[in-house]
């Protein structure tokens, strides 16, 4: 009797197919969507009970509104034929030439289709991760037109510059999930729309508390599962690169956890369940430039790191009085800084054979290419966030008058509400 392999293989054109590595990609492409949702209940959590539905409903749209984005040029501008190192052409407009034969470069053992669409999740959660600088007090039509924009303009050209083979690649840079597109990018263009948009009404004067820390605790859990699909689907196949980014993944989490509220109850001698729901946030963003290239202490060693860091990066907002409402910079912000210079220091080609050796195995220069992706990133998102914000404010008005401030989002925007009593 002929034995059934675990594993079927079809030849198809150039590329070779593999079944368990399109059926791991197919869930982690489900686990990073669920991830918005997540995001929202997180965030929504966190604002006063007059905002929730507002707060939720702006990540909420965004899988619907860049996915769209996405299947028409966003996936073209960051994946498609490179144009001189800085973004990919529109060649690959609305799919075209997007098959479901796998490509001869980007993750050869599943459908090209499958790895668009797993990028598109990435793309969706990136602008929804911004929305906590601004919680409770931009519009929401200019919200959709500043998010469009800041998709097409910043995201997918970074996406292109790290993943979609432009200079930062070139150059070396490392970046297993998302530190320069995702997290770095969204923590700049978050501390662009604080400074823009200003202050809350009431912020620093009157009581701005979290309604609902259940809810954020429920988003943030929903977050922790799937980064699984975020970090361990980046390896783009099921094999051993994969489990050891899961593993990764999740010791960074729980030590950014422990580190957060250590600290928490060192400096004002409680341990708050919103400060382990934000630690374990830091530690999941953090590694995740890294979680592909490094083993389970460094993880666990990015971990606390990231929660200390984060949390001093939190502290420092009231140092600088800008209102990023949910902390966005904090977390996201400085965590990207440091899970970027973590690989540069922490990286291990015993851990992944096609990345490079950090500082502590060998390889100082490593260090110095972050910084550089880094710096690029840095100044680059700023100034086009900046620039975006300018102009849609101009055009449109960003921010809702006082008297919608008051009443809250969910009346002012949406004619709803979140609760009835």
């Amino acid at each position: 009797m002929s034995c059934l392999h675990d594993v079927q293989i079809k030849k198809i054109g150039e590329g070779t197919m593999n079944t368990g590595d399109t059926a791991f990609i197919l869930v982690s492409a489900a686990l990073v969507m669920l991830m918005t949702p997540g995001l929202a209940l997180f965030y929504a959590g966190m604002v006063r009970s007059k905002n929730v539905l507002g707060t939720i409903m702006q990540s909420f749209i965004l899988i619907g509104f860049i996915s769209l984005e996405w299947i028409l040029w966003g996936y073209s501008m960051a994946f498609g034929p490179d144009k001189l190192g800085m973004i990919g052409g529109l060649e690959w407009f609305g799919l075209n030439g997007v098959g479901l034969e796998p490509h001869t470069v980007y993750a050869t053992t599943i459908p090209h289709q499958l790895f668009m669409i797993y990028q598109c999740m990435f793309a969706v959660i990136t602008p929804a991760l911004i929305t906590g600088a601004f919680a409770e007090r931009m519009r929401f039509g200019p919200f959709l037109v500043f998010s469009l924009l800041w998709a097409t303009f910043v995201y997918n050209p970074l996406a292109h510059w790290i993943w979609g083979g432009g200079w930062l690649s070139s150059l070396g840079a490392l970046d297993f999930a998302g530190g320069v597109a995702v997290h770095l990018s969204s923590g700049v263009a978050a501390l662009a729309c604080a400074l823009i948009l200003g202050k809350r009404r009431g912020y620093q004067t009157e009581e701005l508390k979290p309604h609902n820390l259940p809810m954020t605790l429920l988003g943030a859990g929903i977050l922790w599962f799937g980064w699984f699909g975020f970090n361990a689907g980046s390896a783009l196949a099921a094999g051993s690169l994969a489990g050891s980014a899961f593993v990764a993944t999740h010791m960074a989490g729980t030590t950014g956890a422990l580190a957060w509220i250590a600290i928490e109850w060192r400096m004002s001698g409680k341990a708050t369940t919103l400060g382990a729901a934000s630690g374990a946030i830091a530690g999941l963003a953090t590694v995740t430039p890294a979680a592909g290239f490094v083993g389970p202490i460094s993880a666990s060693i990015i971990g606390l790191i990231a929660g200390c860091a984060c949390y001093l990066g939190i502290m420092a907002k009231n140092k600088f009085r800008y209102d990023d409402s949910l902390d966005v910079v904090g977390i996201h912000g400085v965590g990207g800084v440091v899970g970027l210079l973590a690989v540069g220091v922490l990286a291990s080609k015993a851990i992944n054979s096609n990345g490079a050796n950090g500082l502590f195995f060998g390889n100082p220069g490593q260090l110095g290419i972050q910084c550089i992706a880094i710096a690029a990133t840095i100044v680059y998102t700023f100034v086009i966030t900046f620039v975006l914000l300018k102009i849609v404010n101009k055009l449109l008005g960003l921010r809702v008058p006082e008297h919608e401030e008051i009443s809250g989002l969910d009346l002012s925007q949406h004619d709803e509400t979140a609760y009835t009593s």
